[in-house]
């Protein structure tokens, strides 16, 4: 066991793939990880323009309402055409386009799929006609409690091309349109495993897990 103090970590965030990765990445420890939506916590609303700042902000906030260490996870997609966006957006990409074509009688449907596709339709589109590359980031932060005035945080990207056309059934988010040209595959097309090993949110955990180690 690495610590008691790291025994249960509450996850502050309610993606149930970020929470099945992250757990099968962590077992191996004898951590315990819990959606903070298990605990009654609200999702704290990310209002910085980097993945750092909204890491930090979402972990502070979930260790302040269940009294746990916290891990956050602030991860998308960036894009070189697009001056990095998604970015930290990339969750809620297509958000305001989509409000802008709301009328009072228009009701989207707000399931995690449904919003994934708009999200990369949208980022198809704005992509068209313009250089395709692009990267994943993942910036995890760990917090001991909520005044932690040394935070564990690590980092991660994965470079990639966006396709047009969706290809694979695993994954989430933009994971059918992220091309990887070394393996000629998209990330939804790896079994989940291989994609633990290889994305941008594998290696940030094994670098946290080696941070974790020192402790002992």
């Amino acid at each position: 066991m690495i610590s008691p103090n790291f025994d249960r970590l509450v996850l502050a965030s309610g993606n149930r793939g970020k929470l099945q990765e992250l757990q099968v990445l962590l077992a191996p420890l004898g951590i315990q990880l819990h959606a903070q939506s298990e605990l009654g916590v609200k999702e704290a609303e990310e209002v910085h323009s980097t993945f750092l700042e909204n890491a930090l902000l979402k972990a502070r906030h979930a260790s302040q309402w269940t009294g746990l260490p916290a891990l956050a996870d602030d991860s998308g997609v960036c894009t070189v055409a697009l001056n990095g966006a998604p970015g930290v957006r990339s969750a809620r990409f297509a958000e305001d386009f989509s409000a802008r074509q709301e009328s009072p009688t228009t009701s989207l449907d707000r399931s995690k799929a449904a919003v994934d596709g708009r999200n990369n339709l949208e980022l198809v589109r704005r992509l068209a006609g313009q250089v395709r590359n692009a990267w994943y980031v993942c910036v995890l932060v760990l917090v001991r409690s909520p005044a932690d005035p040394h935070p564990i945080v690590v980092d991660a990207v994965w470079p990639g091309e966006i396709i047009d056309v969706p290809r694979g059934a695993n994954g989430f988010g933009y994971d059918p349109h992220f091309f990887l040209p070394g393996l000629g595959r998209t990330v939804a097309e790896l079994e989940p495993a291989r994609k633990n090993e290889l994305s941008h949110r594998g290696r940030a955990m094994q670098a946290l897990i080696a941070r974790l180690r020192e402790l002992q």
